[in-house]
């Protein structure tokens, strides 16, 4: 089956318990529709470079998953009728990169960026 990753935004005044909920409903979603969750990570609460639906923040969350596609759009259909969820993107990948994302890794972690102040002579 093919893997995708998904990352949706979520309205901010949700509490965290219910933004982890929306993981696991749209989990139940794929796997009643043939697809399995590889990995989940809640992001936490996060700005956003612009205004959607007049919210500044959301509660970011990421999936990996082995689905067909009739799930994957099945899951993405409920995604944009559901009142809570603000943004949806999907991106069919060749493989799931092993350990976290980049995102909830350390910034020491990351790899050497170099120092910015040695750049500025």
């Amino acid at each position: 089956m093919p893997l995708y990753e998904h990352v949706f935004i979520s309205r901010q005044d949700l509490s965290s318990a219910q933004a982890e909920g929306l993981v696991e409903h749209f989990t139940t979603v794929l796997s009643d529709n043939g697809g399995k969750l590889i990995d989940s990570e809640y992001w936490g609460v996060k700005t956003m470079a612009y205004k959607i639906n007049k919210n500044r923040k959301g509660h970011y969350a990421y999936l990996r998953t082995d689905a067909p596609a009739t799930a994957v759009q099945e899951m993405e259909r409920l995604m944009r009728l559901h009142d809570d969820v603000m943004r949806v993107l999907t991106i069919k990948v060749d493989e799931h990169e092993e350990g976290p994302s980049v995102q909830m890794q350390k910034r020491e972690e990351r790899g050497d960026r170099g120092d910015r102040r040695e750049r500025r002579n």
